[in-house]
C-alpha cells in the first residue's frame, strides 16, 4: 500500500495507494515508511505524493480506535522524514486530513492541487496533535493559525493554506509530478554535500 521507487539520480518517490480508503493510513503503512525513510540513504531528494483523489484521510477508523490515533509510529514517521538530509517535497494530489499532516509538514516544500484541503480535527475527535506537528505548523503560520486548523477544527482551502504560507504552491492536478520534479532538479544536480548544506543554511 506504500508504493516506492529510487532512480538513478537518487530521487525517491513514495506513493500512499489505497485509493478504495482515501489513502487512509494503517499502523503498517507507517512502519513501512518509517523502514523506507530510515534505509534510504542514497536518496538525494524525495517526492511524497498520494494515489486518487485524496492525499489521505489520516488514520484509516478502525485502527484510531484500536491504538493507532495515539501511536508513536506518527511522530516516528516523522521523525524519520524531517532528519533525511535531502530536498523533500509533499506532492498533495488532494485533501490532507488528520494524522497525515505530520509527513507533509516534515516535508521542506508542499505544492497541492487547487482542490486539496487541510483538515486536522483533533480537538472534535479528542485527541492531541502529535507535538512535532503542532511545532512545525506554528513555525509556518503563526499560533494563531495554528489554533484555527487545531482548535477551531477549520478545513482551510488551498488557496487559503497557501495565502497562510502552509502550501507553497497550488498546481493543476496534471502538472503536479512535473513541477515537483522540477522543484527538485537542482538538488539531484547539486554535489550532496552542497546540497545538504544549503537546506541546513536555510533551517538555521
Amino acid at each position: 500500500m506504500i508504493d516506492h521507487h529510487q532512480d538513478s539520480r537518487g530521487l525517491l518517490t513514495l506513493r500512499l495507494n489505497r485509493p478504495e480508503k482515501a489513502n487512509a493510513l494503517t499502523p503498517e503503512m507507517l512502519a513501512q515508511m518509517i523502514e523506507i525513510l530510515r534505509t534510504a540513504t542514497e536518496a538525494r531528494a524525495l517526492i511524497l505524493t498520494g494515489t486518487g483523489k485524496v492525499f489521505s484521510a489520516g488514520a484509516d477508523l478502525d485502527a484510531a480506535k484500536a491504538g493507532l490515533a495515539t501511536s508513536p509510529l506518527w511522530e516516528e514517521l516523522s521523525g524519520a522524514l524531517a532528519a533525511l538530509p535531502c530536498l523533500k517535497i509533499a506532492a498533495l494530489n488532494g485533501t490532507l486530513a488528520g494524522g497525515a499532516n505530520g509527513m507533509a509538514l516534515a516535508c521542506d516544500l508542499r505544492i497541492a492541487v487547487p482542490t486539496a484541503k487541510v483538515f486536522y480535527p483533533v480537538m472534535q475527535l479528542g485527541y492531541l496533535p502529535q507535538p512535532s506537528d503542532a511545532m512545525r505548523m506554528r513555525a509556518l503560520v503563526g499560533p494563531a493559525r495554528t489554533k484555527l486548523i487545531l482548535a477551531a477544527g477549520q478545513k482551510i482551502t488551498a488557496e487559503e493554506a497557501y495565502g497562510f504560507g502552509l502550501i507553497d504552491r497550488i498546481v493543476a492536478p496534471e502538472e503536479l509530478m512535473a513541477e515537483a520534479e522540477a522543484l527538485v532538479a537542482p538538488a539531484l544536480a547539486a554535489e550532496p554535500d552542497v546540497a545538504q548544506a544549503i537546506l541546513r543554511a536555510a533551517d538555521a
